[in-house]
């Protein structure tokens, strides 16, 4: 219901957004370039745990669609009976129209006009009240997953009930893998990628992220990243990063440095290929990492929103694995922890990074806060 709207409002605005960043120049195109590549990093690392451990192929399921499902499910039968060309295909992301893609649920037609009206927006004169009315909706948007997200216990209750005694205790099994291959590999990507990235920059990752202790505290307990983005801004700056710098790369990176995220919907979207025993080409994966790239844009760190990007992932990939989403509903609240702290220690490093490229960064006040040198400022 809500996936359509929510993947265009966040899009739109998180390309729109450039606009405002464009007027830093440099510092901008910096912070976009090292997004994509460590965002895809984390896409192609959870791609390829997934091919390795294989961690649904143990477990057999084949939800049973209801209600939206079947529709998602006799789309995908009429889809299978036409014959699809590389032509076809590249056809059939243009919309006939603006509101059928909203109207058939056809993401990847959604996603393409978001692209191209997100990048209309850029340097358009006499569209700050459209820029602001987008981001309203968005926000109300988040608001209705909110709303969603309060009954998400009994979803999570039936769904894990349901699984367990058609499927077996078995199944709690590899649920449980599930969730500690994803902590594994996030913690792999955060001390070996982000480390690394740190070590160039010269500062340790385990200091820094001992600094950000009480942010990465409200994180976990709430699971959302953006609840720590205020202390989180407030704490760079106290360790010498500069306001202009912080200001820019940090909401930034809410909409296009989402690692956690980006690891998670790789991960998960074989796990449910594996489970539903559907079999995804080197092709399907490659679009995966694609169409990945663009639904995590802009995807605030609310609870609930790796969830949807997640859908709009299955969708336009594979619409037959959308109802398989029931099988991991009931871990999701663990899910989205690892999402959260995941990307706000990637937000955080990119702005350190970023400040010490362009000279923003002091780097004896940075060396003394991460020493305890210095009082913090408050985080909570």
């Amino acid at each position: 219901m809500i996936i359509a709207p929510i993947i265009f409002c966040t899009v739109v605005s998180g390309i729109a957004h450039v606009s405002d960043a464009a007027k830093v120049g440099r510092v901008a195109l910096k912070a976009i370039l090292y997004f994509e590549v460590i965002s895809t990093l984390a896409l192609l690392i959870g791609l390829l745990v997934a091919e390795v451990i294989q961690p649904g192929r143990g477990m057999k399921a084949v939800p049973r669609p209801g209600g939206a499902g079947g529709r998602v499910e006799a789309v995908w039968e009429r889809k299978q009976a036409e014959h699809h060309t590389t032509l076809d295909f590249v056809m059939g992301i243009v919309p006939k129209t603006v509101v059928s893609a909203f109207v058939d649920g056809e993401i990847l037609q959604v996603l393409f006009f978001s692209v191209i009206f997100g990048f209309a927006l850029i340097g358009a004169e006499k569209v700050d009240i459209l820029h602001n009315l987008i981001d309203q909706v968005a926000h109300g948007m988040f608001a209705v997953v909110k709303i969603i997200m309060k009954f998400a216990p009994f979803g999570a209750f039936g769904a894990m009930a349901h699984t367990v005694g058609k499927y077996g205790i078995k199944t709690l099994g590899s649920l449980l893998g599930l969730v500690a291959t994803n902590y594994l590999t996030s913690l792999f990507f955060v001390i070996c990628v982000l480390g690394v990235v740190c070590l160039i920059a010269r500062f340790n990752i385990f200091r820094f992220l001992y600094y950000l202790k009480h942010e990465l505290l409200l994180v976990l307990a709430t699971s959302s990243s953006e609840s720590a983005l205020p202390s989180l801004m407030q704490k760079l700056q106290a360790a010498g990063l500069s306001k202009p710098v912080v200001g820019l790369v940090v909401p930034l990176g809410y909409s296009f440095n989402l690692d956690g995220t980006n690891i998670y919907m790789t991960l998960t979207t074989l796990f449910i290929s594996q489970v539903m025993g559907v079999d995804l080409t080197w092709g399907d994966k490659i679009k995966v990492l694609a169409v990945a790239m663009l639904t995590s844009k802009g995807a605030a760190g609310v609870s609930g929103a790796g969830f949807i990007t997640l859908a709009a992932t299955l969708s336009s990939i594979h619409p037959e694995l959308v109802p398989g989403m029931a099988i991991v509903l009931g871990i999701d609240k663990f899910m989205s922890e690892c999402r959260s702290l995941t990307n706000i220690c990637g937000n955080a490093v990119a702005a350190v990074v970023i400040a010490a490229m362009e000279g923003e960064l002091n780097r004896e006040k940075f060396h003394n806060a991460l020493h305890g040198k210095v009082v913090e400022s408050s985080s909570v």
